[in-house]
């Protein structure tokens, strides 16, 4: 049995903590109108792209809504996305 599961990506906006890097890491951000802060990063990793080399940073975070959220910086368009 095969499940395929859709998964939508959805540009959001985020307050990040910019350390050393632009957009470090996300502090808070607003999902479907609803403003959400970043409780707690349970994971963060880079994925990069074989062909062009783009790369992107995900973060699994717990929110202050009580959800885990997979959202994640695009480093070549320099914005933020959702994994819905």
């Amino acid at each position: 049995m095969r499940y395929h599961i859709e998964m939508a990506i959805e540009k959001i906006e985020v307050t990040a903590y910019a350390g050393h890097r632009d957009d470090e890491r996300p502090m808070a951000f607003s999902l479907h109108g609803e403003g959400i802060e970043v409780f707690a990063i349970l994971r963060r990793w880079i994925e990069e792209d074989i062909e062009n080399r783009a790369r992107k940073r995900f973060f699994l975070v717990r929110g202050s809504d009580s959800y885990v959220h997979k959202i994640y910086f695009d480093e070549e368009k320099r914005e933020w996305f959702a994994v819905t």
